[in-house]
């Protein structure tokens, strides 16, 4: 298994090898499958709120060796979301939800020096961009949106502003939340692990779910066990995909990371000393941190599709697109042109047609959630509440929440959807390639890129503001 730079330090810190994987017959007041961070937030949860239960963990292969050890480390509120979480879930719920996703922070925060975890929280804020004239601006609506409901945690940045924060020609404007944070990511879901083995929580790794039963007391099977539950909690993110009732909910895209050699002389250069995390503004996102040893952490989404949900090989590494991340970076930051590159990886990204996770149940015992769409490390937090609260059966703020919603059937079945989503995708890379030379997309490239779901921070089907 290719291992991202986040995970291959953090297994060098980490004390003793996998646990062991899940053998014989066994039973649990709750089973979570997928030991990442939602699944080990809702495993923490459930034992906050009812100590003795029985909690069980099933992961494929070790805790955070999905999308929580290999994403781009930014723990961001979902306030640059509002509208779209008020459409979902209504206005009192939506901001509610997004009131949560801001205290997620600071409960990361607060999880991390209570229990000893060094994941490298520095709060520097979030920086969104535009790296083309086409996206100037394009946070406005965000920002009314927020403002509407007399929030001002976004705040627009006059060009010299950004500059202060980081000083590149092809940032060309931008908006800013101050109180996100960036972590190391790996670190964070290690240090997760390690609190839940020792609350109690029984961990079985390199154990993959081959089958479930749904009906009665719910089951799940392993290669060489079996796990009888009162409840089955389902935190799979992208991998529910190939769950038959979320396929057409959610699509498996790659995002694709780069890391280069240390170098604080060249963050100097740039400006970018205060641990600002920075997103564009485009659909094929562009993100980046810089470490504290001076690494400049850099990956784009888009890269490739899951056919039928399933994720192979290459969303764990394709050099080629490694490549293609390479040459973006030099793009969009002209600084690191001779930076050398020391890591490239991949993960699997759950996308949604409206960028938010969807949450529920499979059946009376078996619950579900994921979806995050890119935007999950501090989200997950809530959604470990919110699964936490479905699998002990509770009629809560939780278990009523907004995001507890019918999955849909947004996409088209296979093959459609696989094919749609490679004609979709030539059409966002058109488009902005036309808007990096300032011109107007075709009016069919624009069509065929308004399908995209939503991204990073903004909805799909973008229109070119004039």
């Amino acid at each position: 298994m290719h291992r991202s730079f986040w995970l291959e330090e953090a297994l060098a810190a980490d004390e003793g090898g996998p646990a062991a994987a899940l053998t014989g017959d066994r039973r649990a007041d709750v089973c979570i499958v997928g030991g990442g961070y939602t699944g080990l937030w809702t495993a923490l949860r459930v034992k906050e709120l009812e100590p003795g239960c029985d909690v069980a963990i099933v992961e494929a292969d070790i805790c955070g060796g999905g999308a929580s050890g290999r994403n781009g480390g930014f723990l961001t509120t979902w306030w640059s979301k509002l509208g779209r979480l008020i459409k979902a879930c209504g206005e009192d719920e939506g901001l509610r939800i997004a009131c949560a996703s801001e205290e997620a922070v600071n409960a990361i925060e607060a999880f991390c020096s209570e229990n000893g975890v060094d994941a490298h929280f520095r709060r520097g804020g979030w920086l969104w961009v535009a790296t083309a004239p086409a996206h100037v601006g394009i946070w406005e609506s965000a920002i009314a949106e927020c403002e509407r409901h007399g929030v001002h945690e976004l705040v627009p940045l006059t060009p010299d502003e950004l500059h202060e924060h980081i000083d590149q020609p092809t940032h060309l404007g931008g908006a800013f939340e101050p109180r996100t944070a960036t972590v190391h990511p790996a670190h964070l879901v290690r240090g997760l692990r390690r609190v839940a083995l020792e609350r109690g929580v029984r961990i079985y790794e390199n154990s993959p779910m081959l089958g479930l039963r749904r009906t009665g007391a719910p089951r799940v099977r392993t290669p060489d066990g079996e796990i009888t539950a009162g409840s089955v909690a389902l935190a799979l993110n992208a991998w529910g995909a190939a769950i038959p009732e979320l396929s057409r909910a959610i699509v498996p895209v790659t995002s694709d990371v780069v890391a280069t050699a240390p170098d604080q002389a060249l963050l100097e250069r740039l400006r970018w000393t205060h641990a600002e995390a920075i997103a564009d503004a485009r659909l094929m996102v562009h993100y980046y941190q810089a470490t504290p040893d001076g690494r400049i952490i850099f990956g784009k989404g888009g890269g490739t599709l899951a056919y039928h949900g399933r994720i192979g090989q290459g969303f764990h590494h394709d050099p080629r697109r490694a490549a293609w991340v390479t040459e973006h970076m030099h793009r969009i930051l002209p600084a690191t042109a001779g930076a050398p590159i020391t890591h490239s990886w991949a993960g699997p990204v759950a996308r949604t047609d409206d960028g938010l996770p969807i949450f529920g149940h499979l059946s009376d015992k078996v619950v579900h959630g994921g979806g995050y769409s890119g935007n999950g490390v501090g989200p997950t937090w809530i959604g470990g509440r919110i699964l936490a609260s479905l699998a002990l059966g509770r009629d809560d703020e939780w278990s009523n929440a907004g995001l507890v919603r019918a999955p849909g059937r947004a996409f088209p079945p296979e093959p459609v959807r696989y094919l749609g989503g490679r004609v979709v995708r030539e059409a966002v890379r058109r488009m902005e390639e036309s808007e990096d030379r300032d011109e107007k997309p075709g009016r069919l490239v624009t069509a065929l890129a308004g399908f995209a779901p939503a991204g990073y921070a903004r909805g799909g089907g973008r229109r070119r503001r004039t």
